[in-house]
């Protein structure tokens, strides 16, 4: 079976597994989250290889070029061979734990309250 020659964007997002189904896809590309070299697409637009899409989703934002075109879901292993990944990495976010005390310990001493503060103090500085 010969390669498509054009894809729709919402199935070309849901055959590589960025979404779930086309529809999915499709509700993305009306919301504005889904943007083809820079400008906002609807879902029935097409993709050629050499393009770049620009994918919201969840908070974070990837940066896909399209190198191959495929119109029917495939493993992930061949999904991943038809684009080429330009998202940065995610930096790492340090989530702060919640000084827990002993059940039955009683109430902090000063000096407890003092480590309690000075650890409070970090966290804000950090941010």
């Amino acid at each position: 079976m010969p390669a498509p020659s054009r894809v729709r964007v919402d199935a070309w997002l849901w055959a590589v597994r960025v979404y779930k189904t086309r529809s999915e896809a499709t509700t993305a590309c009306r919301a504005g989250h889904v943007r083809l070299n820079g400008a906002p697409v609807k879902a029935a637009q097409t993709v050629v290889p050499g393009d770049r899409l620009r994918i919201r989703r969840s908070g974070e934002e990837r940066d896909l070029e399209v190198s191959g075109l495929i119109n029917k879901r495939v493993s992930a292993q061949v999904a991943r061979t038809v684009y080429v990944d330009h998202t940065p990495p995610r930096e790492k976010v340090v989530i702060p734990q919640v000084p827990v005390r002993d059940r039955g310990a009683g109430r902090p001493t000063k000096k407890d309250r003092r480590e309690m503060d000075a650890l409070r103090s970090s966290w804000t500085e950090q941010e």
